[in-house]
């Protein structure tokens, strides 16, 4: 495990250096405050962070949460005593300098020949940012998006005044394909979000068709692959990869939105934002008689919806990205350790008596429930065990996560259970840590014990 203790003092050591060279001075008064008075407000915050859920712990199998690699802690640790500000560049002219270069690798990853883009606060401000340039390459058009993508899609279209239409999704929770050509065959929609790897299910969308379809209606096409972007690195239908097709139409879309601040092994929050057309930036068009003063060089500010952004972020990750580049060798063998343990646990779900898989994993997230005949079985059995796992001594606790159904998704999917109740939860389980692959067997076989009557 990378040393913090060793390379955080180095990080500290390097940035007093650097800024010793412009001349020493005395902290103001107001500033200083003392040992004991930090002492005891520090002692309270790290007891007060124990009121957590271990989210790097491998038995940690819940909501897509994970530390950030320590080179991405150190990377930030290390540009935040700067603390840049990557909206323009005398702000921070180092942090955007990196922040282009790993803009234009993720670019890169995708296929696409030239590129716009940036880093966000977040996939949600990415998303906003590429909606809103959807709506100014086709005013007055609604934008369409699956009815499993990210509740963001049709919150952002709020925002910004357009109208979001919601397709139908097929029996494995991806985009329905005669629903979408219903829809555009209305003349209405001008963009059409494709989504790789729902926040629920992990489904990828049949974005090769959606691209065509989308075409012939004269719209655009935005995926958003927020959680599923960095598995184009295994995009190889190899035994421990991902279906290539989605990922290899990604080259042929208008943008895509991707959050390295999940499979990217960064801190929150580090999201970002990629049109396949430079052309885009026509739409960001600005000026301030305060800003952009250091050259003539193009700023991040004047391609972003945001102003303020922490410098530190772009650091984080192109730190990070030096040593664990996008590679297969690199980044995707993280991802291969995430995808082998969502298999393995599919392929123990299928020989259990205890508990049924729901769907098979597209990436890494696990769905299944407690074996019973009725949706108010499944939904109390899924709450029991829920609880039960997280219950105990923490070096046996097993964190979770539930999902909503409906009885016709479970019929869709050929499980044939009563419709006692509309809707029941079952378990969502997510392997995004590559340390998890080795605790599968033990995890399954701990909730299988559970999950009993």
């Amino acid at each position: 495990m990378t040393d913090l203790q060793k390379w955080l003092p180095r990080g500290v050591d390097a940035i007093n250096a650097w800024q010793d060279a412009y001349g020493a001075f005395d902290q103001h008064p107001s500033l200083v405050v003392s040992d004991e008075a930090l002492g005891k407000a520090f002692n309270e915050l790290t007891e007060r962070l124990r009121d957590n859920y271990p989210f790097g712990h491998p038995r940690y199998v819940g909501q897509m949460l994970k530390p950030p690699h320590p080179a991405a802690i150190l990377g930030y640790t290390t540009a935040m005593l700067i603390n840049p500000n990557n909206h323009a560049l005398d702000g921070g002219p180092a942090t955007a300098q990196m922040e282009k270069e790993i803009v234009a690798r993720i670019a890169t990853m995708f296929g696409f020949e030239q590129h716009l883009g940036h880093l966000t606060s977040s996939g949600t401000i990415a998303n906003l940012e590429a909606l809103w340039a959807a709506r100014e390459s086709h005013p007055g058009k609604r934008i369409a998006y699956s009815a499993d993508a990210h509740y963001t899609h049709s919150r952002m279209c709020q925002v910004i005044g357009v109208e979001g239409v919601a397709i139908a999704t097929d029996d494995s929770g991806r985009m329905d394909l005669g629903a979408l050509e219903r829809a555009l065959a209305s003349g209405t929609i001008g963009t059409v979000v494709a989504t790789l790897g729902t926040t629920g299910l992990g489904a990828l969308d049949p974005l090769p068709a959606i691209i065509a379809l989308t075409r012939a209606h004269g719209a655009r096409v935005h995926v958003d692959t927020a959680y599923g972007g960095f598995f184009a690195l295994i995009a190889d239908d190899s035994a421990d990869g991902v279906a290539s097709t989605p990922f290899a139409a990604i080259r042929d879309v208008d943008s895509i939105v991707v959050d390295p601040h999940k499979h990217g092994l960064q801190p929150y929050g580090c999201g970002a934002v990629i049109f396949s057309d430079p052309g885009v930036g026509r739409f960001y068009v600005h000026d301030s008689p305060y800003t952009y003063f250091s050259s003539d060089e193009l700023h991040l500010g004047e391609i972003s919806l945001e102003c303020s952004r922490a410098g530190a972020a772009a650091a984080a990750l192109w730190l990070t990205l030096e040593v664990i580049p996008l590679t297969d060798a690199g980044l995707g063998q993280v991802l291969r350790a995430s995808r082998r343990g969502a298999l393995e646990w599919q392929r123990l779900l299928g020989s259990s008596d205890d508990m049924t898989a729901y769907q098979s994993p597209e990436l890494d997230i696990i769905t299944y429930y407690p074996t019973r005949g009725r949706m108010t079985e499944i939904d109390a059995a899924s709450n029991a065990l829920f609880h039960a796992a997280a219950d105990g001594h923490p070096a046996e606790q097993i964190h979770l996560a539930t999902y909503t159904v409906k009885g016709s998704d479970l019929a869709r999917r050929g499980h044939e259970v009563e419709h006692d109740a509309p809707t029941a939860r079952i378990m969502r389980s997510t392997v995004m840590k590559p340390e998890s692959e080795a605790y599968v067997p033990a995890i399954h076989a701990r909730l299988s014990e559970l999950s009993r009557p």
